[in-house]
């Protein structure tokens, strides 16, 4: 089956819907939008914290090997790193048929996990769709023998389970023919507008748009602002990334039109990303999309550090699983996700909607903090088992441990270096433990 375009669809979305890229003379420009209108635009995202991001698609076929050789480089980008031809990469879609799939059972992986939201990958730069498009028919309905959409199951589980779904999606594509030639604008106008639309058409409330592959030559600053502007006439309220355009430069520190939040990948900044909104997005192990090979593991340890780390900072932690041909997410990184919500479910008052750390980063641990309370995430045991918030102009109430229900008050002092707590012994978790202050704003 070769890819092709559904004529009588396409037409239909041109001649009724469609809406260009660039605008049409005389037609009125939506409002600036406020600082006040941005803050409650985004403030869901802000105080979610903790995301997942999904990897997958027909690369996990292949799972990392072709012809018997492992190829280097993570898992997604076989096709580019092996060389694959069209023709034969196209034979992995009709070898994909993930039987084991249970949309619930992902979402209930992520919920457990402590997650308040899911990015998966709609789209990536092989062009296989996970979604039933009626602009093409390489996608997971006319092109693999498992005839589900992927996207709308996943939609219905977030629903029940209240997680925000987003769907990122990439700009470049390795599989259309017009994606990267001269044809440049019929392959956005025709065939990626169209499906972006219905990505926001028919899958529920769809929280971000996060977009990939702005790197590309065919794609511009002025093309990305431009079709910023065009979802967000189409759903005022969707949150985008700065990988829209060509923003993506020096870091994410605010270089050309940077969208709505930056996206440091697979590091996390010194200070954060001051005055901007971020995201780090991370894999477990050293692959997005699934590899039957990479067992190089973070540790259930790391990862909750990772997460206060960047909540210290004032970011996002969009933390990948890449499922198995089969549709299982690998217990590895199950396991993980799970220690990493049993955590949460004690401390998470300490990640979800705070903001960032007052006091820099001390040597023990991290801070975060919310309206009238200061909270102290203690990595490092001090072995005098005090601890000395570097302020004395704030009037204290109590100190207590976030895990401790009846809130047992600790000891303080107030000194010259700042406020002194009087620590037990031993930490109540070995992994971080968390003291709550109180005091008045």
């Amino acid at each position: 089956m070769k890819n092709k375009m559904k004529i009588l669809t396409i037409l239909t979305l041109i001649l009724c819907s469609f809406y260009p890229i660039k605008a049409k003379s005389g037609e009125k420009k939506q409002a600036k939008e406020t600082m006040e209108e941005r803050n409650s635009r985004i403030q869901w995202w802000r105080d979610a914290r903790f995301g997942m991001f999904i990897h997958w698609g027909i690369y996990s076929v292949p799972a990392g090997v072709y012809k018997g050789e492992q190829i280097e480089g993570i898992g997604e980008w076989i096709m580019d790193r092996a060389k694959i031809p069209i023709p034969e990469y196209e034979k992995y879609a009709g070898q994909f048929n993930p039987v084991k799939f249970d949309a619930d059972a992902w979402v209930q992986i992520a919920a457990d996990a402590g997650m308040k939201y899911i990015v998966i990958t709609s789209k990536h730069h092989d062009g296989f769709c996970l979604w039933d498009s009626k602009i093409s028919d390489y996608d997971i309905i006319d092109f693999s023998p498992f005839k589900r959409d992927i996207l709308k199951e996943l939609a219905a589980a977030c629903e029940k389970k209240g997680i925000r779904l987003c769907f990122y999606y990439s700009t470049m594509d390795w599989h259309h023919p017009h994606a990267n030639s001269e044809n440049w604008s019929k392959y956005r106008d025709e065939y990626m507008i169209p499906q972006l639309k219905e990505l926001l058409s028919g899958y529920g409330d769809i929280g971000v748009l996060w977009f990939d592959g702005d790197w590309i030559p065919e794609w511009s600053e002025e093309q990305g602002k431009a079709l910023y502007a065009m979802l967000r006439q189409m759903k005022p309220d969707l949150i985008i990334n700065n990988r829209v355009s060509q923003g993506r430069k020096d870091m994410n520190e605010g270089d050309g039109f940077a969208g709505d939040f930056g996206t440091p990948e697979q590091k996390i900044p010194a200070t954060g990303l001051p005055g901007i909104d971020w995201e780090s997005c991370m894999t477990m192990n050293k692959t997005w999309g699934f590899k039957s090979f990479d067992h190089d593991w973070k540790s259930e340890k790391d990862l909750i550090h990772k997460l206060i780390d960047i909540a210290s900072k004032g970011g996002n932690f969009l933390l990948n699983v890449g499922p198995t041909s089969e549709g299982l997410i690998p217990e590895p990184s199950v396991k993980r996700l799970a220690a990493m919500g049993r955590w949460l479910k004690i401390n998470g008052e300490a990640i979800y909607g705070t903001s960032a750390s007052p006091f820099g980063k001390p040597e023990w641990g991290r801070y975060t903090k919310k309206p009238g309370k200061i909270y102290l995430h203690v990595f490092d045991w001090p072995n005098n088992a005090t601890l000395t918030i570097p302020v004395s102009d704030l009037q204290f109430r109590k100190a207590y441990f976030l895990s401790d229900k009846s809130k047992n008050e600790l000891k303080w002092e107030s000194t010259t270096e700042g406020l002194r707590l009087f620590l037990p012994e031993k930490a109540p978790d070995p992994i971080a433990a968390v003291v709550v202050v109180e005091h008045v704003d």
